[in-house]
């Protein structure tokens, strides 16, 4: 498979999101710069997290009129697969790809810990290979990220089965204690009405090899392989019936 992880001014998070899907997955991973206009055959987008053009007004605002969100935009609407970590989870809102917004978390304190997710379906191109009841250990690092949208929104998120993951203890309960950021819902990821956008504020890709304490994230990322494969022969056998 062929990734694109997107590149801004401020991204930190680009070489590690390399480094998981090349490395430690086996597949084709570039990073991709800010700039560019096109996408070219990549399968699937990962916008990494960092703090592109340094948060200036507010996270993900510049970043969304970059040159490579307008082929984001196309890919997405055409079906492609993509996903944003942190600040690629604001970066998707600012673009009007998800629904809702990132907001300064409810301490005004920047979080650097580690949380645990409950997966809400695996109904999803990104959830698909986390087992049952599997609560997912990974780190956040955030400043805002708490998860805000009105309640018509939220709403239609529970309706269409678009939250994926939520914030929770150790045992799988959704307590206040367990909510790092403030964030509605306890909601820590959510995909749109097409489930082929999906943003969620902590990093999957720093827990992606047991040497860094967890694995658990790898799990997102297989997630999306998985589908990928799925979709691959689709692709071309419609590719060869075009070329006949």
């Amino acid at each position: 498979m062929n990734f694109a992880v997107l590149q801004f001014p401020a991204s930190n998070c680009d070489q590690d999101a390399v480094h998981v899907l090349r490395n430690v997955l086996g597949h084709s991973a570039r990073l991709w710069w800010h700039k560019e206009a096109s996408l070219g055959d990549t399968d699937a987008v990962v916008i990494p997290g960092g703090f592109s053009y340094g948060d200036y007004l507010r996270t993900g605002a510049i970043a969304r009129f970059s040159p490579v969100m307008a082929a984001v935009q196309n890919f997405a609407g055409n079906g492609g697969l993509v996903l944003g970590i942190c600040n690629g989870f604001q970066i998707l809102c600012e673009a009007g790809l998800l629904p809702g917004a990132l907001i300064r978390n409810r301490s005004l304190q920047f979080r650097c810990e580690h949380v645990f997710l409950k997966t809400v379906t695996k109904d999803s191109p990104f959830t698909n290979q986390i087992p049952e009841s599997k609560l997912l250990r990974v780190p956040i690092a955030h400043g805002e990220g708490c998860y805000f949208a009105d309640d018509q929104t939220l709403t239609r998120l529970n309706a269409n089965n678009q939250v994926l993951w939520r914030y929770t203890n150790a045992e799988g309960e959704a307590t206040e204690l367990a909510n790092p950021n403030g964030s509605l819902e306890g909601i820590a990821g959510i995909c749109n009405e097409t489930r082929n956008v999906a943003g969620l504020m902590p990093h999957p890709e720093r827990a992606s090899e047991a040497i860094l304490g967890s694995d658990d994230g790898l799990l997102i990322f297989k997630s999306l392989v998985q589908a990928l494969e799925q979709r691959k022969p689709r692709v071309e056998t419609l590719a060869a019936a075009v070329a006949a």
